[in-house]
């Protein structure tokens, strides 16, 4: 049987941490300035390259954030470490490693 107080820890210590993360790197995802007097620095396709890679990280951390959301309501009604598809109980194993996690392993193969 799943833990609810712990899972409850591990979702809010993972929203805390994407949370942090995020605000960390509000300025890489920033706009691009041009600056034409900074020689030998990164070029600006180098810098342009960083800053949608930061982007992409962002919608990763805004994804895992909603999937804290979807786990929470689980919680709430009580199907939180049940697979959402067979309906089995996922092995607190998995939900150590992923506490969104919705399928089991099986399943989500």
């Amino acid at each position: 049987m799943v833990d609810i107080e712990k899972a409850k820890l591990r979702l809010q210590s993972v929203k805390d941490e994407l949370e942090a993360f995020s605000e960390l790197s509000s300025d890489a995802r920033a706009p691009v300035k041009l600056d034409q007097q900074s020689v030998g620095r990164l070029s600006r396709m180098d810098s342009m390259q960083q800053q949608a890679m930061a982007q992409a990280q962002e919608r990763n951390r805004q994804r895992d954030l909603v999937r804290i959301e979807m786990a929470h309501r689980r919680i709430l009604e009580g199907e939180y470490g049940y697979c959402a598809n067979c309906g089995e109980e996922i092995p607190d194993k998995r939900l150590e490693i992923d506490p969104m996690a919705e399928c089991c392993v099986g399943c989500a193969d």
